[in-house]
């Protein structure tokens, strides 16, 4: 589903916690019971060849029912969130309309709320001189003098975000320089 919503509407059941508490385990019986699917909503497993430490589904685990957004990208591959959620509201939707249920179900927080919230992620694609540009400025200037800027820029989204945390201050400010607008709309 290319265009965002604020909410997604069909049936969805979300299974989330930390690595290896028995979520896949929990997810094929109750798919196999409910007549679902699986959409991962794993950070690493969408990665092919990354099957160790990601607690991955096992090839046998992946045969019993059918999950979507596994294996489907080389690890030098840039993705996204605003990719993820793109890809996941496609494969949720193409479940739905099979009238099977999907599940969601992984670890990576931010994949699952931008789901279940709808987030509306700014679709502005990385630009690598802007950030290296940003980058080079906070470590001359420091993570602060940064931040600064984006407090000048659009005060709510400085308000969420961590002055320390140098990646999604780069973010946002490239964000808002890049399309005009401010990043927490």
């Amino acid at each position: 589903m290319s265009e965002q919503t604020s909410r997604f509407q069909p049936p969805l059941i979300v299974i989330v916690g930390p690595t290896g508490v028995g979520k896949t385990a929990l997810s094929l019986k109750l798919a196999r019971a409910l007549d679902g699917e699986i959409v991962s909503a794993d950070s690493r497993q969408v990665y092919r060849g990354m099957d160790i430490g990601t607690a991955k589904p096992t090839f046998q685990e992946q045969a019993q029912v059918p999950h979507h957004l596994i294996d489907i990208l080389d690890p030098d591959e840039d993705f996204g969130l605003a990719t993820y959620q793109d890809l996941a509201y496609s494969a949720i939707q193409d479940i739905a309309s099979r009238c099977r249920l999907p599940f969601l179900v992984g670890g990576t927080g931010q994949y699952v709320r931008a789901i279940v919230e709808g987030w509306k992620i700014p679709r502005v694609p990385p630009d690598a001189d802007l950030r290296e540009k940003l980058y080079e400025r906070a470590e001359r200037r420091g993570h602060q003098a940064l931040y600064d800027e984006l407090l000048a820029l659009d005060p709510a989204a400085a308000d969420l975000i961590d002055a320390r945390n140098v990646r999604r201050v780069v973010r946002a400010l490239e964000v808002c320089i890049k399309s005009g607008r401010p990043f927490s709309e």
